[in-house]
């Protein structure tokens, strides 16, 4: 069975969308609760070394089912579509999540709720 990952992206860490949220306080949580074999932060996935970086961390067929935690869901398939098409990763195992403008808590809390519904 293959792995779970988890990324972060929060958008340079300079979105006004991101200021009520401790960045490190989340990834600590997840990575507390077990709720993934991996958990990564990146500054900004929809640019190029982003791309670079989701060919690289998925080129090795590991990682089974993706989560992302960032801007909007509908954004983030178009977004990445590229990078998992080059490397052959199944879209329908990446889950995305909208978390611009919530808390810490709620961003967890958001997070926990995402990998309940999509196990």
């Amino acid at each position: 069975m293959g792995k779970k990952g988890f990324i972060l992206c929060v958008c340079q860490g300079t979105c006004p969308s991101f200021s009520k949220m401790d960045i490190f306080g989340v990834l600590s949580d997840v990575r507390r609760e077990k709720l993934f074999d991996y958990v990564v932060l990146h500054p900004q996935l929809c640019v190029g070394d982003g791309e670079e970086f989701m060919k690289v961390l998925l080129s090795g067929d590991e990682t089974e089912k993706l989560y992302i935690a960032a801007c909007d869901p509908q954004m983030q398939c178009k977004m990445y579509r590229d990078a998992f098409e080059a490397v052959g990763f199944d879209k329908t195992h990446h889950f995305a999540l909208d978390i611009r403008n919530k808390t810490t808590e709620e961003a967890v809390a958001a997070i926990k709720q995402l990998v309940e519904l999509n196990p």
